[in-house]
């Protein structure tokens, strides 16, 4: 059986941000026995990964380390009309991607005890996210 829903995340500011709660509150509950969840972002400056839920600091060394791989105002940049921010947005999307995958285990996401789902917002005003959520089971 396959469900799916469609919702919006928040606006949020330039980063790494823990939103496993958020896409908690939007998915169908009880979430099936077992499964498949896939989450899809339908944007193309911001991403979607599961990192560290702990400390903080990993959200903030994310972003700085993906902010020194793919810098803004480079002179080769050519899609430059919407900000220097928007070019390395779209690359840091293409780096980390804009779906996720996560099994569904006893009607629970099968995340490690130290895994979160982040929305990596590329954007300095990225706006409010479109998030499609996919459960197969």
């Amino acid at each position: 059986m396959v469900t799916q829903t469609e919702f919006t995340l928040p606006a949020m500011s330039r980063g790494c941000h823990l939103v496993t709660h958020h896409i908690l509150q939007q998915l169908p509950s009880p979430l099936p026995e077992s499964g498949l969840l896939n989450l899809f972002v339908k944007h193309t400056s911001c991403g979607l990964s599961i990192n560290e839920n702990a400390d903080p600091d990993v959200r903030t060394d994310m972003s700085q380390i993906l902010n020194h791989l793919i810098p803004e105002n480079q002179s080769y940049y050519d899609h430059t009309l919407e900000g220097p921010d928007d070019m390395p947005a779209h690359a840091k999307s293409t780096i980390v991607g804009t779906s996720i995958n996560i099994p569904i285990s006893k009607h629970r996401l099968n995340l490690g005890t130290w895994q979160g789902i982040y929305l990596c917002e590329f954007r300095n005003y990225g706006g409010p996210r479109h998030i499609v959520a996919t459960i197969i089971s």
